[in-house]
């Protein structure tokens, strides 16, 4: 076995993470992320041959080749007329911050949502030009999007990504990111509770980002089937790392999706645990950008 060419780190930072001080000598840095999807996602309206199959309310759905899917379309449509408006109420008047992972299709089809996470002064992180599969895209056509999702995103909040996030990632993406030289994180990978670096031809921070505490479960099989679940498992993913933060800080990711928690009987269990969370003092609650600013800053590669 030749293990210095294995391409994966089977070791991280082992029994020696770094010593982490986050600002206020917080215990643990929460992070809030709300993937924008709808009207990105799989529909022949878009040109793609069939309609999208994941993460809605009907769980184990098939795609429909070459005609519309109009009950899947009306569920992804929840999500940007109401969970959404439902989240930022949420997030909004509790003065917490947010992370949005925006496909840059969806963005540009709702400007008033753009203009509501703009004067929220919420991070607007890029998911991609479509909300789709890449792992069988090749190349040439990935980059391709990952320019159109910069260009597009510029053109809709004013500004260029901090973050990226392809979610259903390829085996190029993370080096087509680094490629564009205009990113300073990304967000592909679920492998640590910690900040890394990744070196490859160039250094490169990846903010890992999380699919355990994350309301997907809730239209996955062997999931979320309550929001008592729900709730159960971010507090005691918060309870096990706000303890380990005494000696050693570490950070917790909590992936959202507007069709999925926006909808009332899941949103009451998300509400609880900001509520909780807001009962602890010494814990940084951010974007994922404040997270990358700061390791790059503390923790430099």
């Amino acid at each position: 076995m030749h293990t210095m060419s294995y391409p994966r780190d089977m070791i991280g930072y082992g029994q020696h993470p770094p010593k982490v001080t986050w600002p206020n000598k917080a215990k643990l840095a929460v992070q809030f992320v709300i993937n924008y999807e709808e009207g990105g996602e799989n529909c022949v309206l878009h040109g793609d041959k069939a309609s999208e199959a994941f993460l809605s309310e009907i769980v184990g759905a098939q795609a429909l080749e070459g005609v519309r899917h109009m009950n899947m379309e009306s569920i992804y449509e929840y999500g940007s007329r109401a969970g959404f408006w439902r989240l930022h109420r949420m997030f909004t008047q509790r003065n917490m911050p947010v992370t949005v992972f925006g496909v840059a299709m969806a963005l540009e089809r709702n400007p008033d949502i753009v203009d509501a996470m703009l004067k929220a002064d919420w991070e607007i992180a890029s998911h991609g030009l479509r909300w789709i599969d890449y792992q069988n895209v090749s190349e040439e056509v990935e980059r391709e999007h990952i320019e159109q999702a910069l260009e597009i995103h510029e053109k809709v909040t004013g500004s260029l990504p901090a973050g990226w996030y392809t979610g259903r990632m390829s085996p190029n993406t993370r080096k087509l990111v680094v490629d564009t030289g205009k990113l300073l994180y990304d967000a592909d990978d679920y492998s640590d509770d910690l900040p890394f670096w990744h070196k490859d031809h160039k250094d490169h921070l990846v903010v890992p980002y999380t699919l355990d505490a994350n309301d997907m479960r809730f239209a996955s099989p062997q999931g979320f089937n309550c929001g008592d679940q729900f709730f159960s498992y971010l507090k005691d993913s918060f309870d096990v790392l706000y303890e380990e933060g005494s000696d050693a800080p570490k950070m917790m990711s909590i992936g959202l999706h507007c069709r999925l928690v926006g909808r009332p009987g899941r949103a009451a269990s998300l509400m609880r645990f900001l509520d909780y969370i807001m009962q602890h003092d010494d814990v940084w609650v951010c974007t994922r950008e404040d997270i990358a600013k700061h390791w790059v800053e503390n923790h430099p590669a």
